[in-house]
């Protein structure tokens, strides 16, 4: 795995509607493949050279994260602030933004929390809190000024203000966004390992970057009826789960190896690809884990329903903290992601595809 590039991914601007920074970055990864964006900020690589009548097996990742919009300006100058994507409140305050002006500039900002010295006892004792109560100051004093000098208006996007940073010693990354360029990537790794034996392949292979994810899994329902696949890779920054549950209980450690899922609320998965993908998986030697989510989603559920129905397997980088400012995973974990999507990839023939999409059942 290319740990500069994930990193510069990690660190590219990019909430849900507002993904052309991330568009950008990755596509100067892409150089070699046939790229195009869309009306949505969705991006599309193919490999060159594309065998007519062949299936085809889309490659995807969403490139938004999680992130704030701009929702009013109050008289004192501090902004309010609108959730893109799933943040619990709880994990909001006290922590630094960027805002991004119209103007294209990066605002520094802080999300605001009320000093003990100033809270009565109810407060101090209590964890309610309400996104409509917590506020971002730029360090401007009124609403002119803010407006004026620091250049912000309603509707702005703001990002978590992380840096990324790789300790190389124990292969671990630590940024922000890991949810998901950590799959982002894995399509532009799986589709570089794959590139020089691309004419050999079974399969002609789309990579696509989808938008607004973490808003409803929007973008997918756009990349799935452009690239019309046969079968489908989802690449997601998953929970981490080991620091939660007994170590027998985990199903998303950190450093477990690539995280294969079996069901979550959005998608049932399809029983022989996984069954595929796991064989491959222990005949090669690459470090996996399997998962029964009780909850979340990727794009899956919107790919899955794409024409007769797309079988998709979903390959999780387990990610500690995502949905917060701070992320940590593994390289290794990277590494195992997109070795077993190419691995699995380049195994696929034609009998394969079919028991798969299960034209043999009858």
């Amino acid at each position: 795995m290319d740990i500069e590039m994930f990193g510069r991914l990690s660190d590219a601007f990019g909430p849900s509607g507002f993904e052309e920074d991330v568009i950008r970055t990755a596509a100067g990864y892409l150089g070699k493949y046939q790229v195009e964006n869309d009306a949505m900020n969705n991006l599309y690589a193919r490999m060159p050279g594309i065998a007519a009548g062949k299936p085809v097996i889309l490659l995807d990742a969403h490139l938004d994260e999680c992130g704030f919009m701009v929702q009013c300006i109050h008289s004192n100058g501090c902004l309010g602030i609108l959730m893109l994507g799933g943040f619990h409140l709880t994990n909001i305050p006290a922590h630094s933004v960027l805002v991004r002006t119209r103007a294209g500039k990066l605002v520094k900002g802080i999300i605001t929390s009320k000093p003990v010295h100033f809270m009565n006892d109810r407060e101090r004792n209590s964890q309610a809190l309400d996104i409509e109560s917590i506020y971002v100051d730029v360090g401007a004093g009124s609403r002119k000024e803010a407006e004026e000098d620091f250049g912000i208006s309603v509707g702005d996007p703001m990002i978590p203000d992380v840096s990324f940073e790789y300790d190389e010693e124990h292969g671990i990354c630590f940024g922000k966004a890991f949810d998901n360029r950590a799959g982002c990537a894995c399509i532009i790794e799986t589709m570089n390992k794959l590139y020089g034996g691309r004419n050999e392949l079974s399969v002609n292979v789309a990579g696509a970057f989808a938008a607004q994810e973490e808003v409803g899994m929007r973008g997918a329902t756009v990349t799935s009826q452009v690239v019309k696949p046969d079968l489908a890779i989802v690449f997601e920054g998953s929970p981490s789960d080991d620091f939660f549950f007994d170590i027998g209980l985990t199903q998303g450690k950190m450093k477990g190896g690539v995280q294969i899922r079996h069901m979550d609320k959005s998608y049932i998965s399809n029983p022989v690809f996984i069954e595929y993908a796991i064989e491959t998986a222990k005949s090669l030697g690459i470090k996996y884990q399997e998962a029964v989510r009780r909850g979340g989603s990727t794009n899956a559920g919107k790919i899955s329903l794409t024409g007769k129905a797309v079988p998709v397997l979903v390959l999780g980088v387990p990610s500690r903290y995502i949905h917060t400012h701070y992320n940590f995973c593994a390289a290794e974990d990277l590494e195992a992601a997109s070795e077993l999507a190419a691995q699995v990839i380049r195994g696929l023939d034609i009998p394969l595809i079919r028991h798969i999409c299960r034209q043999d059942l009858l």
